[in-house]
């Protein structure tokens, strides 16, 4: 059986990516960090090791923010659409995929919730709420 291969990009589709093999992790981080990079009440992050990971094109097009007073915290971006696109961890060891970057599905669920403790208080998880296919009525 052939290794999964993961396939990503951003908005624009200037920046595009791959991850072959089994990530190590999916996770959710609710960490305050997490949340104003994404904007949202956590981040969905896959994690795999770099010699997983391949930029296809556009790398020139992507830019990082590390926050200097955090030791594991960075953010990867697309400069011509702002989409949150994969970054290199600061040892060079591991790729972080942002899941909603990928292109189709993993295939993978994610594994666990990580610094729930900073979660946001208005938090509800998504099963708690109605759901509808389209727009609200």
């Amino acid at each position: 059986m052939d290794e999964p291969k993961f396939m990503g990009s951003c908005l624009c589709g200037q920046v595009r990516f791959s991850a072959r093999g089994t990530a190590l992790f999916f996770q959710y981080c609710h960490c305050s960090r997490c949340r104003k990079r994404s904007g949202s009440a956590h981040c969905a992050n896959l994690m795999f090791k770099v010699t997983q990971f391949a930029w296809e094109s556009g790398q020139a097009l992507t830019k990082r923010f590390e926050l200097p007073t955090a030791e594991h915290f960075c953010s990867g971006f697309c400069t011509a659409c702002g989409s949150a696109v994969p970054w290199i961890t600061r040892n060079a060891r591991y790729a972080i995929v942002p899941a909603g970057s990928l292109d189709e599905g993993p295939q993978v669920f994610p594994e666990r919730n990580v610094h729930g403790a900073s979660r946001a208080y208005w938090y509800r998880a998504a099963s708690e709420l109605p759901y509808f296919d389209e727009e609200a009525p």
